[in-house]
């Protein structure tokens, strides 16, 4: 008999979701985890990073609030104060997480654990065994070999540690991490510049909804398509060195830089390799049910490289679970579609979207339909932010099927909206369907209807 029902490597969204399920099922279940339980989302990710940007935004709006009717005095930053919310916050859920798994009868050792092969893990130098095995190890902040670049950089950890709001911060990369702490730290009067090597920011998203996210955001200075060539300078002054897009050398000093050029799946010690598994462009291959080549070996998460995203490990994990809780069966429904999983940006202005962009749904040999509308045909919308402030809707369309294949916004509350938009494309809804949905008004999803209707 083997120790364990299931063995679970890494206790991030992933891996305590999965560990969660299967407890909940009553199965015995091993989750190892080498730091904290809540993985980078809940330390050093998601979650922090959200805290601060709350506490931003209610900076922001108390300094604007006179054009509402509130004036305020003496507004001010404070950093500490927000740090602490930040801590605070963390603690909480770290704390949620943890209880809830000892509810359910997990056993949480705190190790990493290494694959040893189809039902063995390596713990603190023993084997312990297992029906099953889920690798959810996580991913990890990407570093290039820039020159110079060692020691005169800090990752989205270690801002998020910061003891203070920069005076000037260089952020190299405009992904989603770089134009968030880009975003957060202008609004807390930060001089802000991103130097981005490809065209547009945040390249993952709609062209027309990634540009005007960018021309909403204020106090930061983009510089696309240069390339950063090397770092030197003093400590507590570097100097990012980079070619701009017509070749010409240019260079920013700042006193903080940020690398935030992405992330990697962490497969280094995690026996995944040793073990047989099979690794494709630094991922662990799996299939859409979340099996690996291994008998008995799932994998969840940013590991698969299939999306890295917190809700991503989650829906990989219920997937991985009910297979698991129904062996020699296929649950129906239980299969990864990638094009359904929405995205978001918390920066300032929001941003989100679900399925295939323009230029993607192009590239597929799709012909499409789309439309952009602005968010100020939302009362809302307006009530709240006026007529000036960014805010859009964009619909992809197949243009024969009439099937909606993408839904992208730029504004307030795109993030909590986008989730019905996800729910279109899950059941394959065409333009028409789509309106005919009820939407509460007054309400900012109903921007999504208004785009339906400017659809040809």
């Amino acid at each position: 008999m083997s120790d364990y029902d299931v063995i679970v490597l890494g206790g991030g969204p992933g891996g305590y979701l999965a560990g969660e399920r299967l407890g909940h099922a009553g199965l015995r279940v091993l989750l190892l985890e080498a730091d904290t339980v809540g993985g980078t989302c809940v330390n050093v990710g998601c979650i922090p990073t959200k805290s601060l940007l709350h506490s931003a935004k209610t900076y922001l709006h108390a300094l604007d609030g006179a054009r509402f009717g509130v004036k305020a005095t003496g507004v001010e930053a404070d950093w500490a104060t927000m740090q602490a919310w930040k801590a605070k916050t963390v603690k909480t859920l770290v704390g949620g997480v943890q209880a809830n798994l000892k509810r359910l009868g997990v056993t949480i050792v705190n190790d990493l654990g290494a694959l040893a092969g189809p039902g063995r893990v390596e713990v603190g130098g023993s084997i312990q065994t297992a029906d099953q095995v889920i690798m959810a190890t996580g991913s990890e902040p990407v570093m290039p070999p820039i020159p110079g670049a060692e020691g005169r950089v800090v990752d989205s950890t270690g801002l998020l540690a910061i003891d203070h709001i920069p005076e000037r911060l260089v952020v190299i990369g405009g992904g989603v991490i770089g134009v968030e702490f880009a975003s957060l730290f202008a609004a807390l009067g930060s001089r802000v510049d991103v130097v981005e090597l490809l065209p547009e920011i945040l390249p993952f998203m709609d062209t027309d909804i990634a540009s005007r996210a960018r021309e909403g955001i204020e106090g930061v200075t983009f510089h696309l398509g240069c390339r950063v060539e090397s770092l030197d300078g003093e400590p507590g002054s570097s100097t990012v060195h980079f070619t701009d897009a017509a070749g010409e050398p240019q260079e920013l000093t700042a006193g903080t830089v940020l690398m935030a050029v992405g992330r990697r799946p962490r497969i280094a010690d995690s026996g995944a390799a040793g073990a047989g598994l099979d690794i494709v462009r630094g991922a662990i291959r799996v299939d859409d049910t979340m099996r690996t080549n291994l008998p008995g070996v799932w994998a969840v998460g940013d590991v698969t490289g299939r999306s890295l995203l917190a809700h991503a490990a989650y829906r990989m994990a219920e997937i991985a679970t009910a297979h698991i809780l129904s062996p020699g069966q296929a649950p129906p429904g239980q299969r990864l579609r990638e094009d359904t999983i929405p995205w978001a940006v918390y920066s300032i202005p929001e941003s989100a979207g679900v399925g295939l962009s323009e230029a993607q749904a192009q590239a597929r040999g799709l012909d499409v339909t789309c439309a952009v509308v602005p968010l100020y045909l939302s009362g809302r919308f307006v009530a709240e932010n006026g007529v000036k402030a960014p805010g859009a809707v964009k619909i992809v369309a197949e243009t024969g099927s009439r099937v909606v294949r993408g839904i992208h916004m730029v504004g307030t509350y795109a993030p909590e909206t986008i989730w019905g938009a996800a729910a279109v494309l899950e059941n394959e809804l065409t333009v028409e369907d789509l309106r005919q949905i009820v939407i509460p008004h007054p309400t900012v999803s109903e921007g999504i209807r208004e785009a339906s209707w400017g659809t040809p």
